[in-house]
């Protein structure tokens, strides 16, 4: 999964950049989805209401990503290289390509995250629920409540199914993988290196996951998303590029959206 010398480095910033971004982005999204409600009266759109909390949420996100970037990256403002991986990259895209290795390669990027995202729903997510299963009645029609909150109301509209399968499919990955395996992991990368190039990683990678899952605020499925998250920090960290958690987090939503259009 790539040499010493492809490993994510660590960032010195970004913890309270990513703090920030949390923060705000949840704020944004309540304010934004309030306000559209208000405005569109007594029966908003599903759709709209999806998009305005989406947009909102990645505002916070991609903005604490471009502020870190552009007054603590690891290239200065005018300096930017021209060429990153197979070709040049324009000069905003190559600080992002510098400070949180967002690039993608046709291979193995495309074929090993599909793997991990599609193994990871179908084999680790199961495995991880498996211990509540004594604990909570009508376990599965529980776990899938989020995914049928969000895509039962435009399920019988397809433009609107549509938009909202390239939100989570598309945006979702792009947008998460950037902040929470880009800009948070590199972040404890960098403040953790101390405890040595075994522990650091590894403890990086348990709290970027764990944060991940707390930031879905789903009680039942914290600890599949969790450990999903921990398996992508792993898989970032080994790398050194986001490409393959992009396409496994893409894989691993798409494989949701496909089940939920099957069983209608």
């Amino acid at each position: 999964m790539g040499d010493s010398s492809s490993r994510a480095p660590g960032n010195a910033f970004g913890l309270w950049e990513a703090a920030f971004g949390l923060a705000v982005g949840f704020l944004l999204a309540i304010v934004a989805v309030s306000a559209y409600d208000s405005i569109a009266g007594p029966h908003p759109s599903p759709l709209g209401t999806d998009v305005v909390d989406f947009g909102a949420l990645w505002a916070g996100f991609v903005g604490a990503a471009v502020v870190a970037s552009r007054t603590r990256g690891l290239v200065p403002a005018g300096l930017e290289p021209v060429t990153a991986g197979s070709g040049p990259v324009p000069g905003s895209l190559a600080r992002f390509v510098a400070d949180y290795g967002l690039r993608i390669r046709p291979w193995p990027d495309l074929p090993l995250g599909i793997v991990i995202g599609v193994a990871s729903q179908y084999l680790l997510v199961p495995l991880l629920e498996l211990p509540l299963q004594p604990f909570v009645h009508n376990l599965d029609s529980k776990l899938a409540h989020p995914a049928q909150q969000l895509l039962l109301p435009v399920n019988y509209d397809t433009a609107s199914f549509v938009v909202v399968s390239v939100l989570v499919c598309v945006g979702s990955p792009v947008v998460e993988e950037l902040f929470f395996r880009g800009l948070l992991l590199r972040g404890l990368l960098g403040r953790l290196s101390h405890l040595g190039s075994r522990i650091a990683p590894a403890l990086s990678s348990v709290i970027t996951g764990l944060v991940f899952g707390l930031a879905h605020f789903e009680a039942l499925q914290f600890l599949a998303l969790a450990g999903f998250g921990m398996v992508l920090a792993y898989v970032a960290y080994r790398t050194g590029r986001l490409g393959p958690t992009i396409v496994a987090h893409a894989a691993f939503n798409t494989t949701t959206i496909i089940a939920f259009a099957l069983q209608r």
